[in-house]
């Protein structure tokens, strides 16, 4: 366990408290996670068609970064009551507000792409 007194400590409650760009990445900083949120929005809400269009990510991983985004509140799950069973996932008005930055992340990283496979 960690010494709350130690200056890590001290340092890591500054930066999730006082710094506006490690929020951010609390919410969208681990490797799969705006990628899902991208193809979430662009309409692929199932857990079947996301691995089809993410097929690098494993079932756990996608489990997981579901998991975590439902519990931050950025994504919603919606169970329809059909056989079989339905789930789908879309995001919260919360969850919308960051589509601005994925959208500069993605024109960023289209323009990258070009200029890396010169």
């Amino acid at each position: 366990m960690r010494k709350i007194t130690s200056t890590n400590f001290e340092n890591e409650q500054f930066l999730v408290y006082d710094c506006p760009f490690i929020t951010t990445l609390r919410f969208i900083g681990k490797r799969w996670k705006p990628a899902v949120l991208w193809k979430i929005n662009e309409g692929f809400v199932r857990f079947n068609r996301l691995k089809e269009v993410l097929p690098n990510i494993s079932d756990k991983m996608l489990s997981n970064t579901i998991s975590e985004l439902e519990s931050d509140k950025i994504i919603q799950k919606e169970i329809f009551n059909e056989v079989p069973l339905r789930v789908e996932y879309k995001l919260t008005e919360f969850g919308k507000g960051i589509l601005p930055v994925l959208t500069q992340m993605n024109e960023w990283g289209e323009k990258t792409m070009k200029q890396i496979k010169k």
